[in-house]
């Protein structure tokens, strides 16, 4: 099954790729890696919410946040090497605006994590950093980026 058949079965639609805040792409290739820029919890052009994660966001809030950056990151792959052309899912970063004593990055981030191994199986187990931060632009919650091995017919 390809990656666009599972995320049809899922009922997951990929997103428009999110237009870049600054100077900056939404995605580049070197070799077989694609690295994407940090992807905010944006849908259609709009931020989600903002505010830290701990006070005007909740956890549970912030994992799907985290969801929803992390498909804007399958987006911005997709435009530029077609989703069925990744192999792996190398690693993920992701980075929470934290209110003073929340210590629940790793939770929140599971949301970009879950839907990578949903959608690309054992492929989608990846390395990972959370780490929490003071601010994050356009005060978002949550910002997500990945690395992914692609096929060298890509």
């Amino acid at each position: 099954m390809s990656h666009l058949q599972r995320l049809t079965e899922l009922g997951i639609e990929l997103p428009p790729v999110v237009a870049p805040l600054a100077a900056y792409v939404p995605a580049t290739r070197t070799g077989n890696l694609v690295y994407t820029a940090g992807q905010l919890p944006i849908a259609d052009g709009e931020l989600l919410a903002t505010g830290k994660v701990g006070a005007e966001v909740t956890p549970e809030q912030a994992k799907e946040l985290a969801r929803i950056s992390g498909l804007n990151a399958l987006a911005a792959v997709h435009a530029l090497v077609g989703i069925d052309a990744v192999v792996k899912v190398v690693k993920v970063v992701g980075f929470v605006a934290s209110a003073p004593g929340f210590a629940g990055q790793p939770g929140v981030i599971n949301g970009a994590s879950e839907l990578f191994g949903e959608v690309f199986g054992d492929a989608g187990v990846h390395a990972r950093s959370a780490v929490g931060v003071s601010e994050l632009p356009r005060n978002a919650p949550v910002e997500v980026e990945i690395i992914v091995e692609v096929s060298s017919q890509a």
